[in-house]
């Protein structure tokens, strides 16, 4: 059984390598010219203005809260639907409560976005 998965450990290791060889070549290879702009915080050039310890606006954690909700649902969703005849024929309506409960509880989250105004992108 272990045999099998000898080809992908193979190319793990592989890849693991070429990793390491490419980074290690750059480093060896690459110019190094440190100088006092290149060792700042930014290195656009521009001196960094203003604290780090300002607000975010909750619109951030809304896209954020948004996208693993889309996330999930596609995860889920997708693999059920395309399996649904065999689970249904195994399991019966069980299967559809299970996913419907699982629908309800990602639509409380969108709900709630759209409470605090994640739909408006203005």
């Amino acid at each position: 059984m272990i045999e099998y998965y000898i080809p992908i450990f193979i190319v793990l290791a592989i890849g693991a390598v070429f990793a390491f060889v490419t980074v290690m070549t750059s480093v060896i290879f690459g110019p190094q010219r440190p100088n006092k702009e290149k060792s700042s915080t930014y290195e656009s050039g521009m001196k960094p203005v203003g604290s780090t310890r300002e607000r975010i606006s909750i619109k951030y954690y809304l896209v954020g809260m948004l996208f693993i909700i889309f996330d999930l649902e596609v995860i889920f969703v997708y693999p059920w639907a395309v399996q649904f005849k065999k689970l249904f024929g195994e399991f019966g309506i069980s299967v559809f409560y299970s996913m419907l409960v699982f629908l309800i509880v990602l639509e409380l989250g969108y709900l709630y976005v759209y409470k605090k105004g994640g739909f408006k992108w203005d």
